[in-house]
């Protein structure tokens, strides 16, 4: 039997806009972001505003039981097609197994949500097994940091704005990967552009609206030890020392090692060329690559790929008494400048 296909957030979020419904869709895992849309897309499109009133309801787990959304969802929707359940924080509910009496033969006029925030059920037991069977079981997995920046320009492109590789690792770096935040300051910037022409999202207007330095972040600290500029290098790990809330050393270390990883690459790929790096790593800028094979020997590289790993080991406290976060990124930049 063929492997059912797994679907996306935007896969799922098409069929909803597209009216086309199943009868269970539980929503689970530790990013609550995409949990959150495909719930308020459901919201939006299940029922006509003037079919809410007597045909959606909505339950908190703290506050409910599994018997109370099995009645809920077992009643027929009054004058609608259909009517929409919808369980928030169901995390929370015990023996909540026991839905699974209700998802291996559920109401096919009825839309069942299930938030599942911050957890996965157990894909094994029968709750599962029969959502998946029978309606989406969507697991909300959360984006790593180096994948941040390509999901604000994705985001920014489906809402036909603009961004360059700088705004977006600058974003990336000040707000982490908190999805709903970012999103927010993503809408706030939006607001600010002209109604009429190209929209695009600067440096700039990133830095007077945001509060985040266009001269001092990890974009330009990569930046200036890919040409070895010692003194602008120090200057901005002075900055981060002094604002260590917006520049944590656990979002930089992760930002080397990636650099100095595919630099490697760079180093033992078989074209050098700005179309070959572009190629062999998937970007489409390589200059800071292409200077940084100039400045960085392969056995260099290889060296203090092991350094950062040990910074990374050393904050977490290994083999560490005294050294401040700060105290742990000078040592490393003097290796790597050095």
């Amino acid at each position: 039997m063929a492997k059912k296909e797994e679907l996306t957030f935007e896969k799922i979020s098409e069929t909803i806009k597209a009216k086309k419904f199943v009868p269970v869709y539980i929503l689970m895992g530790e990013e609550p972001f995409f949990i959150d849309k495909i719930t308020d897309l459901l919201i939006e499109n299940v029922l006509d505003d003037s079919d809410r009133d007597f045909n959606q309801t909505i339950f908190y787990g703290a506050d409910t039981d599994v018997a109370a959304i099995f009645n809920a969802a077992r009643r027929f929707p009054m004058m609608a097609e259909r009517q929409l359940v919808v369980v928030r924080e169901a995390q929370l509910i015990r023996d909540i197994e026991m839905l699974a009496n209700y998802v291996k033969n559920p109401l096919h006029s009825t839309v069942l949500v299930i938030n599942y925030k911050y957890k996965t059920l157990d894909r094994r037991k029968a709750l599962a097994i029969a959502s998946d069977k029978i309606g989406i079981l969507f697991e909300s997995i959360k984006i790593p940091d180096y994948k941040i920046p390509a999901f604000i320009t994705s985001f920014l492109q489906s809402r036909a704005t603009g961004i360059d590789s700088k705004g977006a690792q600058m974003l990336a770096d000040f707000l982490g990967n908190d999805l709903g935040r970012l999103c927010k300051e993503l809408d706030k910037l939006a607001i600010l552009l002209p109604e009429t022409g190209p929209k695009r999202i600067t440096p700039g207007l990133i830095e007077q609206n945001v509060g985040i330095s266009k001269e001092y972040n990890n974009f330009e600290l990569l930046k200036a030890i890919a040409v070895k500029d010692v003194l602008k290098s120090n200057r901005i790990i002075q900055y981060f020392e002094k604002n260590p809330n917006n520049n944590p050393i656990q979002r930089t270390l992760p930002l080397l090692f990636n650099y100095f990883a595919n630099l490697l690459i760079c180093h033992y790929s078989a074209d050098h060329s700005d179309n070959g790096l572009m190629n062999t790593l998937g970007f489409s800028s390589v200059r800071d690559y292409s200077i940084g094979m100039r400045n960085y020997s392969p056995l260099k590289v290889f060296y203090l790929i092991r350094d950062i790993r040990t910074a990374e080991a050393c904050s977490k406290g290994v083999e560490n008494v005294s050294l401040t976060d700060a105290d742990i990124m000078k040592e490393l930049l003097y290796k790597i400048l050095h």
